[in-house]
This record gives structure tokens, sequence and C-alpha cells, in this order.
């Protein structure tokens, strides 16, 4: 049976969303100052998840700090340990791998148990 986010998820592979940023490239997590985000992250504005925020999302391949950003939704990082998953946004025509979304976000992602889905 699917998550309820994985449900939500699902219906934006492929389409292009817009990303609020609110943690850039370089800024600090709010509540473990000492993780540092090496990507731009987020969430989609009016699209929340079953823990009551909005759905998050992973801005990869924008190496530059960003507030809101326009992209193609290419996959989805599906955590098996909680419903909280994320979608990963690139810039439109650029295309991405498992193993470098993995590299991407492996500083967050490390702390759960996650299943990657990609869109080839």
């Amino acid at each position: 049976m699917k998550s309820k986010t994985l449900r939500i998820a699902e219906k934006y592979l492929k389409k292009i969303v817009e990303v609020i940023v609110d943690r850039p490239l370089g800024s600090t997590h709010p509540t473990f100052n000492k993780i540092i985000y090496p990507v731009n992250y987020g969430y989609i504005k009016d699209i929340v998840a079953p823990d009551g925020e909005n759905l998050d999302a992973y801005l990869l391949k924008v190496n530059y700090p960003v507030k809101k950003y326009k992209g193609m939704v290419v996959a989805i990082i599906h955590r098996l340990t909680d419903d909280d998953d994320k979608l990963v946004v690139i810039p439109v025509g650029e295309t991405i791998t498992e193993e470098e979304i993995e590299k991407a976000v492996d500083f967050q992602e490390k702390w759960s148990r996650s299943k990657h889905i990609i869109i080839k």
C-alpha cells in the first residue's frame, strides 16, 4: 500500500512546479545547526502533505542560492521510515542520474531509509 505522501507526490512527476526555497544552498538547518545545505531545499506552495506542511522538495543542479525556482519534478525521495516523501526538482532540459540524486541529498537522507523513484 502506498503512503499518503507518495500518492500526492506521484501526481507531480514530469510536471513543472515552483519551489519556494526556505533553506537555500549554504544555509544551516533551523534546528540542527551542524547541517549545512549543499543544495537548495524548500517546498511546493499549496500542496499540503499528510504532516500538515507543504510538500518538500530538493532543488538540484542549481548551484547558487535562490528564493524560488521553476523546474521539472524528475524523482521522488520515498522514505520508508516516515510519511515525509520529497520531490526532486531540476531545471527544465537538464538530466540527472539516481547516483547524482543520492549523493546530493545524502547530507539529510542518510538518517532515514529511503527509496528513490526515478523517471527516465
